[in-house]
């Protein structure tokens, strides 16, 4: 069975200012750089077959770290792993979609890529891994809001609806019957040496 290992990227300054980034390309800042670090050394003591990354900065950049601790291991960019697109809220915090728009801008028209169209390049994604790498271990790099939808298709008998950590691992094993989530947004190694 194929192995997906979901890796959201490391932390970038409008994460930390809660702005909408979709798919504005956004890049990582300093203590981001050293989070991708921290979850590289994690990664290098495992056995993984290929990583692929989305496009977007933040993430190429997390799983270009990634790779450098992975002698040997290729690294391919897939633009069907972007963030889910934010249309007009790309940029704004909450303070100012409120502002803007009123407390009921979730219900608006403002361009967000379609939910269905999310899930439909990210299902594309997991069926062609399948088919290009049976029993292997794919590492991916990408984000919160794109790798959090795609788990709840993969894994919908599960409540997984936390908000992913920034350069948290979650893994999957695709099987055909029921797949089997076996880390969920685990950030062990972020915690401080004691």
């Amino acid at each position: 069975m194929t192995t997906i290992g979901f890796v959201r990227h490391g932390v970038t300054a409008w994460n930390k200012e809660g702005r909408a980034q979709g798919s504005t390309d956004i890049p990582l800042d300093e203590e981001g750089i050293e989070m991708a670090h921290r979850v590289a050394q994690r990664l290098s003591g495992e056995q993984w077959d290929v990583i692929y990354t989305s496009p977007l900065v933040r993430a190429a950049k997390t799983a270009e770290i990634i790779a450098d601790s992975m002698p040997d291991i290729r690294l391919l960019s897939d633009n069907r792993l972007r963030e889910s697109g934010g249309g007009l809220v790309e940029g704004l915090t909450l303070t100012e979609r409120v502002q803007k728009w009123g407390h009921s801008w979730r219900k608006l028209d403002l361009g967000f890529e379609p939910k269905e169209e999310i899930i439909s390049r990210g299902l594309d994604f997991i069926e062609e891994m399948k088919e290009l790498f049976p029993d292997k271990r794919i590492l991916v790099v990408s984000h919160g809001g794109f790798i959090g939808r795609l788990i709840k298709e993969l894994v919908p008998y599960k409540d997984l609806t936390v908000d992913l950590a920034n350069t948290s691992i979650t893994i999957i094993k695709l099987q055909e019957d029921r797949n089997l989530c076996e880390l969920f947004n685990c950030t062990k190694h972020l915690q401080s040496i004691e």
